[in-house]
């Protein structure tokens, strides 16, 4: 039953990966990761950053294929890896931050902002975070999936295994209920 691995589409290596079939994994590297790269690189202009989380997602690819090949998922593998992708990238944004390593950005006097902006800001930050949070867990992945990762409301629905008509209606509902708790 050994197929042509370019015969193979994404889902079968990804299948061919959890059964620990080495080739398989490097024909997906090789397929997906062109459109990978221009997808983060969009995304973040730092090249080390994006080489960092390129490397993560496919060193987690390999660890986890069988969660994917397992799942009774009606999501694509290409979509699974952008979410792997992105998750990824907000990790090394967060890390990034935490480390204080985001590079400094030289203001001049003249377009620094007042402390009342700064705080207000900050203030601003953590009310959507707590909103954020107060949402029920399906709003959130709706959000993440179409604000974050920037799915459509088609990926997000193959993404999620809900309908289209699903996604709309929580993306409806999570805006207005974030609206509400920032008024």
């Amino acid at each position: 039953m050994k197929r042509n691995l370019s015969a193979a589409d994404e889902d079968e290596l990804v299948r061919r990966t959890a059964a620990g079939d080495r080739r398989a994994f490097d024909e997906l590297y090789r397929r997906t990761s062109p459109w990978l790269l221009t997808r983060l690189r969009r995304r973040c202009a730092d090249d080390d950053v994006v080489a960092d989380v390129m490397q993560e997602t496919y060193l987690a690819v390999w660890r986890a294929a069988g969660s994917f090949a397992g799942a009774a998922t009606s999501g694509s593998a290409a979509g699974w890896l952008w979410t792997i992708a992105a998750h990824r990238l907000v990790d090394a944004f967060r890390r990034r931050a935490r480390h204080n390593q985001v590079p400094a950005v030289q203001m001049s006097d003249a377009i620094a902002p007042a402390a009342e902006e700064e705080v207000m800001a900050g203030r601003v930050a953590h009310e959507l975070e707590q909103a954020l949070l107060e949402l029920p867990s399906e709003a959130r992945e709706v959000l993440r999936a179409m604000v974050l990762d920037g799915f459509s409301v088609r990926e997000t629905s193959l993404l999620l295994g809900v309908p289209e008509s699903t996604v709309k209606s929580r993306a409806r509902r999570a805006r207005i209920a974030l609206r509400e708790a920032l008024s």
